[in-house]
């Protein structure tokens, strides 16, 4: 079985804890107040621990990082020692004006200013680009979500892979972590979509053959 920790209980680390209670996964939310987190943590979440990250973290294998953007350095930090572990970076840089902006840091995507900061840490981009309501359930009225998945260490990028497939989305590789950057585009065209552009929030993405 394996182990994740959800670093953040909002909205999109809430509803990937419901679609991994749903598979068996062993897993514990990481929080600076655990027990404020804990009254969030309701319905088939309810037994799940809410931790310091640093505890949430010590034997996660997978650690889903679901925090805003700006936060996302501090909170793997919290977190302690990552080595060998992989961090999944699910956060999107953003700043609003009249619809989603995209707003990388210096690195030219969160994730890659992760990598640069955990050296010793694989670091995935992925499950970003699409809203809680695809996180908690993918399956589309033609199919499962597409889950695009950004990485440079290819064993860890199979792992997460194979735990997104169980999760029921259709995963792909999206190639390395320099190509974090485009998922992050993608979820700027996700929110335009799913705010400004009117056509809510209940989609995610397909990649479909012609016939």
């Amino acid at each position: 079985m394996v182990t994740v920790a959800i670093l953040g209980v909002g909205s999109v680390g809430r509803a990937l804890g419901e679609r991994l209670i749903r598979v068996g996964v062993d897993l514990r939310f990481g929080v600076r107040d655990p027990a404020s987190a804990a009254s969030k943590l309701t319905g088939p979440l309810v037994d799940v621990p809410a931790l310091l990250p640093g505890a949430a973290a010590t034997d996660a294998e997978i650690i889903f990082l679901a925090v805003p953007a700006p936060a996302a350095l501090a909170a793997a930090r919290s977190a302690g020692s990552l080595r060998g572990k992989t961090l999944l970076d699910c956060t999107n840089p953003l700043r609003w004006d009249g619809g989603p902006i995209w707003a990388p840091p210096p690195e030219g995507s969160v994730a890659q200013a992760l990598a640069a900061a955990f050296p010793d840490t694989s670091v995935i981009k992925g499950f970003n680009h699409f809203g809680a309501e695809i996180q908690r359930s993918p399956e589309l009225a033609t199919g499962p979500a597409d889950a695009f998945f950004a990485g440079d260490d290819p064993t860890a990028k199979a792992a997460v892979m194979d735990l997104a497939t169980r999760l029921g989305f259709r995963a792909r590789d999206a190639g390395p972590l320099r190509n974090a950057a485009l998922l992050e585009n993608l979820a700027v065209l996700w929110i335009h979509l799913a705010s400004a552009g009117g056509v809510g929030r209940n989609f995610g993405f397909q990649i479909e053959e012609q016939p």
